[in-house]
């Protein structure tokens, strides 16, 4: 639940692992992007990462060039000392080959933020992991900082972090197909979340499928008021916006699971001065002057207006 994901990142309890039935249906949409690639998940211990166990297992399968696993000692002297393992296929059988795993310590903690990780996150095509809650925004913006592709796990409220909206808005980052609900815990325990999902720039199908419409603006307009504070209306479920309005709509996050590049322009959103339309949202946009939830701004292209 959401309260769960707040304690978590106050006070910093970012040992949620993600399992490996999560990580097999959200990577069978990208198997394309894959073959020949150098694979990077910088924030797994190999002895217990389902993402290592899953990319070691398909490696053949995907056409992997090469797997490359950071293990984070978590600064404290208390876990293993961080390592890097390198593999590059070896099996017996159809399982990896574990004499031929390329094992390393590291000079540092393993802190994906570290010059030996970044070197080797230079050495990677795609990076794919579950990062830190507390550290996503961080993450993120070094991912765009050397142009890596990715599919990684965060928080959907991250979708109105100042900068990260910005590089949705600019079409540089989209959400993926799934959500994941639980985790595992190093106690064995498993931690539930209502609003944890995948983030990528890879390519997929989902993106180009069209948002269908039913509702109707004209007609209807008591059910659309208004803001206050800006010339856009008020949508407050995906599924009701209408087909026939050309103006702006305050939409939920949620709908970015259904955002359609082509059908849609981003706008902006009302949580951030520097990310709504007309720098009007400083304290939010406004329903009969009060606050209304988060809301992404969006309008229908021209070549998709129904009237």
């Amino acid at each position: 639940m959401n309260k769960n994901l707040n304690k978590a990142k106050s006070v910093k309890v970012d040992e949620f692992y993600t399992q490996l039935p999560d990580i097999e249906r959200e990577l069978k949409h990208y198997w394309e992007h894959f073959r020949g690639k150098v694979v990077y998940c910088n924030c797994d211990d190999p002895s217990w990462s389902k993402f290592f166990l899953y990319f070691s297992l398909n490696f053949k399968k995907l056409g992997l060039r090469r797997l490359i696993t950071t293990h984070y000692s978590g600064g404290d002297g208390n876990s293993l000392p961080a390592f890097r393992l390198i593999y590059n296929g070896e099996q017996v059988g159809n399982e990896p080959d574990l004499r031929k795993l390329d094992v390393r310590f590291l000079e540092g903690d393993g802190d994906f933020r570290s010059p030996e990780c970044v070197e080797l996150l230079k050495q990677a095509d795609i990076v794919v992991t579950n990062p830190p809650f507390s550290l996503f925004r961080e993450f993120v913006d070094q991912l765009v900082r050397y142009k890596k592709q990715f599919l990684i796990i965060g928080n959907d409220n991250a979708i109105t972090y100042k900068g990260l909206f910005k590089l949705i808005k600019d079409n540089k980052i989209w959400l993926g197909y799934g959500k994941v609900k639980e985790f595992a815990r190093p106690d064995r325990s498993t931690q539930k979340f209502g609003n944890i999902g995948w983030y990528t720039n890879l390519e997929a199908k989902k993106r180009h499928e069209e948002l269908v419409l039913y509702r109707t603006y004209v007609g209807n307009e008591q059910d659309y008021p208004k803001y206050d504070n800006y010339d856009a209306i008020e949508v407050s479920r995906v599924k009701d916006i209408p087909m026939d309005y050309v103006g702006v709509m305050g939409v939920p996050i949620n709908f970015l699971d259904k955002h359609n590049p082509d059908q849609f322009e981003l706008i902006g959103c009302n949580r951030d001065v520097d990310q709504d339309p007309n720098g009007v949202f400083g304290k939010g946009s406004l329903l009969n002057q009060k606050e209304t939830f988060k809301r992404l701004f969006i309008q229908r292209r021209d070549n998709h207006c129904e009237n």
